[in-house]
This record gives structure tokens, C-alpha cells and sequence, in this order.
């Protein structure tokens, strides 16, 4: 009895074994592929794509040459990491939604341009993106600022380019609008990152003391002592220009020295600086 007991168990077993295996080896219906919606949730933010006007001015407005290395934050389906890869540029989408990342990998397949376009499942604030020559971005105000003293640690000259929101107090070097093909979200911002300058410059000649709010320096040039104000004062990456005294200083900055030519009316010739003590800002 107990051998029988057990053969009958046996064959049960054998049978469910069968009968799941030829479940299993039935086609499955097919998943239907990610579609995002206008408006769904994020983690910062809800998703509502850049119109392609807009995506192509963004990176007119950067400038963007095959020798960049584009980073968008919060890259949604991909278009603007894609757009730039199209233009010879090496790109990379950093978005939370995992979906998102799946559905970008696929588009940049469908456009041929996956070796430059590469994406990654990653929060913004946890993400290195120091080796960017440009960054895009479609983020709320606050996320904006949240991001803005990590962005202004960036190398000078990178340029940052908003779609519609800017960065509170640091005002933009330059905006542009979509005029055709597009309906909502139509304004880029362009800041480009400047070199840190505030702080005291000792000249052969005197001491130059600045100050800096953002692309904006003021200040003071002494020479033995005579002290006069600059004006115009202005970085844009790592350029300055300022006047003082009746001449025109343009110049670069390179860490811990400046230096370029000044010129006073008809006469001109070169200057340079290095840093000294640093003053607040």
C-alpha cells in the first residue's frame, strides 16, 4: 500500500511538472510598450516635453559643437540627449523614471545614435555632472536654485540652458523665444558659468580689489595713492572686462592669474594680475 501511495505521488507530481513546463512554453501576450503622459508624476517634477523648436534654439544658444559633452538633467523621453547626438555631440540623459530610461535608450536606438547617446536612472542631486560642457534642463525654480551653488562650481564657461525657468538672482546672459511651433514652455535661458574673481589682485603697478555678484564685478584700482572705481566690470566665463581710470581692461583668468591688454585712448599695452588676500563678495 505504502509503494502504491507513493508511485501515485509520483505520477502527480510528474503530471503538475508537465503541465506547468507546457504553460510555460506557451508564447506570452506581448507587453505593450511604455507611452509617458503629458503631466505625469515625477519625483521634483512632472513631465512635459520640450517642444523641438525649442530643443534645437536651446542648443543653438549653447553653441553646441561635436567637441561638447552635452549632460540634460531630468531627460524625459530623451529628445534633447538625442538632438545632440545628432549633432556629432557626445550626450547623456540623467532622469529618475526608470521607464523614462528604457524609452530613451529605445528612441536613441530608432535614431541610430546610441554610441553618443547614453542615459542613466540617477537622482540630480547625487549626480557628478563636473565634466559637462553644457547642461540642459526643464526643472521647477526651486530645483533650479537647489542646483545653482553646484552649477556655480562648475568649470568657467560652461553654459547652462533653461527651458522656461531661470536661476532667481543670477540673471541670464541671454534669452531667446520660440516663435513658431510652439505652444507652451517657449523661452530658453542662457547663463554661462563665470571664473570666481572676488578677492585681492596685486598688479606691478598696484592692487586691484573686486568684487563679484554672479557675471557682475565692481571694485577699485589703486595705483600708489590714487584709488578710482571700475566700471562695466563683467566675467563671461573666464573673460573679464572692465574700465578704470579712462582705460579698457580685457583680459582671462587662468586660477590665480589674469592677465590680457588695456588700452587708453590711443595708446595700449598689456597688464596682469595675481590673486593676493581674498575680500567677501
Amino acid at each position: 500500500m505504502i509503494a502504491s501511495r507513493f508511485l501515485r505521488r509520483s505520477f502527480l507530481t510528474l503530471f503538475l511538472s508537465l503541465t506547468a513546463a507546457g504553460a510555460l512554453a506557451q508564447p506570452q501576450p506581448a507587453q505593450p510598450e511604455y507611452t509617458p503622459e503629458v503631466g505625469q508624476e515625477g519625483k521634483d517634477v512632472v513631465w512635459v516635453p520640450t517642444s523641438q523648436t525649442l530643443v534645437d534654439k536651446m542648443l543653438d544658444m549653447a553653441k553646441v559643437t561635436p567637441e561638447d559633452f552635452v549632460i540634460d538633467l531630468g531627460s524625459g523621453d530623451g529628445r534633447t540627449v538625442i538632438t545632440a547626438a545628432k549633432r556629432g555631440t557626445r550626450a547623456l540623459g540623467i532622469e529618475y523614471n526608470p521607464e523614462m530610461v528604457e524609452l530613451s535608450r529605445r528612441n536613441a536606438a530608432k535614431e541610430g545614435v546610441s554610441g553618443k547617446a547614453q542615459f542613466v536612472k540617477a537622482d540630480l542631486f547625487e549626480s557628478d555632472f563636473s565634466k559637462a560642457t553644457v547642461i540642459t534642463m526643464f526643472l521647477l525654480p526651486d530645483i533650479n536654485l537647489k542646483l545653482r551653488p553646484k552649477i556655480l562650481d562648475l568649470k568657467p564657461g560652461t553654459r547652462i540652458v533653461s527651458n522656461s525657468f531661470t536661476m532667481g538672482d543670477w540673471k541670464a546672459d541671454r534669452t531667446v523665444k520660440a516663435e513658431k511651433n510652439c505652444d507652451a514652455y517657449c523661452t530658453a535661458y542662457l547663463w554661462i558659468v563665470p571664473a570666481k574673481v572676488a578677492g585681492t589682485w596685486r598688479l606691478p603697478e598696484g592692487e586691484l580689489i573686486l568684487k563679484q555678484e554672479f557675471q557682475t564685478i565692481s571694485g577699485t584700482l589703486k595705483t600708489g595713492d590714487k584709488a578710482v572705481a571700475i566700471s562695466g566690470g563683467r566675467m563671461r566665463g573666464d573673460g573679464i572686462t572692465f574700465s578704470a581710470g579712462g582705460a579698457r581692461y580685457t583680459g582671462r583668468v587662468n586660477g590665480d592669474t589674469m592677465e590680457g591688454a588695456v588700452k587708453s585712448g590711443e595708446k595700449g599695452g598689456k597688464w596682469r594680475a595675481t590673486r593676493g588676500g581674498k575680500t567677501t563678495s
